[in-house]
């Protein structure tokens, strides 16, 4: 007799079995958790960017126009060539770049990052001191990251870059903002500033984040410069100066590295500045970037500097072939290297004069700080003397209202922390902006009446 073979149960019946298991939940980390948990920006922009159609889907058969960020519409502007350059000598002549290399970079990239950013006789930055990394927003979470626990606190400007505050909630840290201020352009607010250190949660402030050139217009005069070092000496505070847009200046106003600044002023506070390529050479997707660790003359910052050193390893590194370009991005001695980077800010500052002439004359818009440099404007929405009407009675308002009937996309300040404004990148061709401005121009004078002119609404002077 054949022994008898022990069968499976049908895969029907394995499946209702199965149904009748309890569900489980797979948890996930704390830090994951908080991690853009309370993103309001997100919140506030789905409607207004749902309500955006192509041309071909609207009656009116308005294209659409994004002015909400800068890298999406700088197809009109060649990434510097220098870049490519690099790059196509790196590949042919250079097949270990093809290699893995060091956590914290290159050594040939530290020494041109370290030598870019210092001042002979004043500031000495060495190889040692230079993290590379995978964009500068990877070099603010790294540097964030070695210095924020839960319970701790930092300081970010407003307006700002909203990424400061989402890595400081990933941490369990809390952002505590301080005021920038329009009629002043854009300066931190010291006696803001002073009002918080007087509170009785001063002693959690780790670091204070300042953004200069700043990701709406700002660029800071070295005398201002100097005054946030004080104020940065007298609470003992680090400062994290994110420098993503560099040189990107206009006219009489001139970028100041603040590691600069504090090694002439002897060196009293420590810095750590973050930096990359995306910008000031238009490679944003490249993702290449670099934290700087300016200590001061009583080694304040050895112990952060080590810890980030072994929270870079944890990465392994950045892309070996990218960072072959920066020696030659960041050498004073490149040829046309110069010429192209002031091309690059003229090119930017006018198409801020085009967009901003437009703005200007339009009711209802005030332009407080013309744009000093960088590729970003804020405008401010007049509420105190014009009425936009019962649908329009604050920013995101208007903007969803633009939208809706311009098919054109700004960010409405409530989503970065100023309520009552929006922000626009200037950095699409001036055909683009001209095209914008118009449709703006003509919203605007649609829906803005004169409080003071009895409904009047042409712009007074």
């Amino acid at each position: 007799m054949e022994p008898t073979l022990s069968m499976a149960p049908p895969a029907k019946v394995a499946r209702l079995q199965d149904e009748k298991v309890s569900p489980w939940v797979c948890a996930p980390s704390v830090k994951a958790s908080r991690t853009g948990k309370n993103n309001s920006m997100q919140t506030i922009l789905k409607p207004i960017i749902d309500n955006m159609k192509p041309g071909s889907q609207r009656g009116d058969e308005k294209d659409p126009i994004s002015l909400a960020t800068a890298d999406a519409s700088l197809t009109h502007i060649p990434p510097c060539p220098k870049a490519m350059e690099a790059i196509v000598r790196a590949c042919l002549r250079k097949p270990h770049t093809t290699l893995y290399t060091h956590s914290f970079g290159t050594l040939e990239a530290r020494r041109a990052i370290a030598s870019y950013h210092s001042i002979p006789g004043y500031s000495s930055a060495s190889p040692e001191d230079v993290i590379v990394t995978n964009g500068c927003s990877a070099a603010l979470d790294l540097a964030l990251s070695s210095i924020l626990d839960p319970g701790t606190s930092l300081l970010v400007p407003n307006p700002g870059f909203p990424l400061y505050e989402e890595i400081a909630e990933s941490h369990g840290a809390t952002s505590i903002k301080y005021k920038l201020d329009p009629n002043n352009g854009w300066e931190c607010d010291l006696n803001h500033l002073e009002a918080i250190m007087n509170t009785a949660s001063r002693n959690g402030i780790r670091a204070m984040v300042v953004n200069n050139p700043s990701s709406h217009g700002a660029v800071f005069s070295k005398s201002h410069l100097c005054k946030l070092l004080d104020f940065a000496f007298k609470h003992k505070l680090l400062i994290i100066s994110d420098e993503v847009y560099g040189e990107i200046t206009f006219g009489s106003h001139q970028f100041h590295p603040l590691a600069n600044v504090a090694a002439e002023l002897g060196q009293r506070v420590p810095i750590v500045v973050t930096s990359g390529l995306s910008k000031q050479f238009l490679v944003p997707g490249w993702r290449l970037g670099w934290a700087v660790f300016h200590d001061n003359k009583w080694g304040s910052l050895r112990e952060i500097r080590e810890g980030a050193q072994r929270l870079s390893k944890l990465q392994h590194g950045v892309s070996h072939l990218m960072q072959s370009a920066i020696p030659s991005l960041l050498s004073p001695t490149t040829p046309g290297l110069s010429s192209w980077k002031k091309h690059l800010s003229t090119t930017l500052e006018k198409q801020a004069e085009v967009i901003c002439s437009f703005l200007e004359s339009c009711p209802g818009l005030e332009i407080l700080c013309p744009p000093q440099g960088s590729m970003y404007a804020i405008v401010h929405l007049n509420f105190y003397r014009y009425s936009f009407g019962d649908e329009i009675t604050n920013d995101v308002d208007f903007c969803q209202k633009l939208v809706q009937e311009e098919n054109i996309f700004v960010l409405p300040g409530s989503s970065f922390g100023v309520p009552g404004t929006f922000r626009l990148a200037f950095s699409a061709k001036e055909s683009t902006l001209e095209e914008a401005g118009t449709r703006i121009s003509r919203f605007c004078n649609r829906y803005a009446k004169d409080k003071m002119n009895d409904g009047n609404n042409c712009k007074q002077s």
